[in-house]
């Protein structure tokens, strides 16, 4: 009787070392870590059904021209049942992501004009995106006609890899890995991706990654990988699957995804537009309170106002005023879990409005990230008349 003839196993870091050099050869990636994710991203999406989440893969730029649309197309070729989503309605990706059997893997291009200052609303889509990141996530939608119309619960979660300019919803951002993309520099060169000839390419690693998923399903299924110091919370949630990948493949993998996981979300933490809230109590530690425990209302938005790497001197066309100081810093508390608000303070012998220290320290070291080093020169303060 013959033997049944078996598959032999495939090397998962040899296999990821190969997705990674395919991107390499049409992708102008930022940086080493953006490689090492994406090849990662590449890979979970054989395994959705493994983890508890899936993070979103956004590659975002100022300008056109950066390689977020070649960035997709690559991505298309390795992942299982690619859908293009750029004119896909709300209803069709409702109904596509439903279908478990061929659940596919959403890319969306142009994400931009979705979510962009002159895009329509388009909340169902942002649900859509949000509960999607969980394997539990489901949408509610009324089904029917007129009045025998039922609330059906449809699946949500799926893979989605974006592109687009400018940022996203925080919300969504939060479940994100983040690639900034910028243009090729006249150095920086790619081979052209031609379809016809490099899909099929690219599909001989996509069938790969699918039978080296199938090996190491039961591994992964359940794991809990360490995480980096310092990476915990939605970060550690977002990256949770790509380093179970990391340890399941081997060789140096482990290694160079937790790097890479430190290397990208630093960069997010470090980027202005995360949070403008956390960028003013960012600025009010750093620049406004360095050798006073008091500051007027005045003074401080004089300081504030005056700085030309911060953003306060030109929100949307005007300066940072005192109102819209006063509710930006409404949202964060004291010590004493009261809003932090102004008070009346003494100043140079004069009663005013102001903050003091004592009340931003709380938020100082809940949301900040650490202080510099080295001590930085405020601006000459303004003097109130007498």
């Amino acid at each position: 009787m013959n033997a049944t003839p078996t598959t032999p196993p495939v090397d998962g870091a040899a296999l990821l070392n190969e997705v990674e050099t395919f991107h390499r050869r049409f992708n102008a990636f930022p940086a080493e870590a953006a490689y090492v994710a994406v090849a990662l991203w590449d890979a979970h999406t054989h395994l959705l059904d493994a983890f508890d989440s899936t993070p979103r893969m956004a590659f975002l730029s100022p300008e056109p021209g950066s390689g977020k649309t070649r960035a997709l197309e690559v991505i298309s070729t390795l992942v299982p049942h690619p859908m293009h989503a750029v004119n896909a309605s709300p209803a069709a990706l409702f109904r596509a992501v439903a279908d478990t059997a061929g659940r596919p893997t959403v890319l969306f291009d142009e994400i931009d004009t979705v979510f962009g200052p002159k895009a329509k609303d388009n909340e169902d889509l942002r649900g859509l995106l949000n509960a999607g990141h969980r394997r539990s996530g489901v949408s509610y939608r009324c089904v029917g006609d007129g009045g025998n119309q039922t609330v059906v619960a449809f699946p949500s979660y799926c893979a989605v890899a974006m592109g687009g300019l400018g940022s996203l919803p925080d919300t969504i951002l939060a479940r994100s890995v983040i690639i900034r993309m910028r243009r090729r520099a006249r150095n920086e060169t790619v081979e052209p991706f031609r379809a016809r000839i490099h899909e099929p390419q690219g599909h001989a690693l996509r069938d790969q990654l699918a039978a080296w998923a199938d090996q190491v399903r039961d591994q992964i299924e359940g794991a809990w990988p360490e995480m980096p110091e310092g990476i915990t919370d939605r970060p550690a949630d977002v990256w949770e699957p790509l380093l179970a990948v990391a340890d399941a493949a081997g060789g140096d993998w482990p290694q160079r995804a937790r790097q890479a996981c430190v290397d990208l979300v630093t960069a997010v933490n470090e980027d202005d537009r995360a949070s403008l809230g956390v960028k003013l109590l960012t600025d009010l530690r750093d620049h406004i309170f360095p050798g006073t425990d008091t500051v007027s209302t005045v003074e401080m938005l004089h300081l504030l106002n005056a700085m030309e790497e911060s953003p306060w001197g030109d929100l949307d066309g005007q300066q940072l005023t005192a109102r819209a100081l006063s509710k930006m810093l409404k949202e964060y508390v004291t010590a004493k879990n009261k809003p932090i608000s102004p008070r009346p303070l003494r100043i140079g012998g004069q009663v005013v409005k102001g903050y003091h220290r004592d009340d931003l320290t709380d938020a100082w070291n809940r949301y900040c990230p650490p202080p510099p080093e080295t001590s930085v020169t405020s601006v000459t303060p303004l003097t109130l008349p007498a």
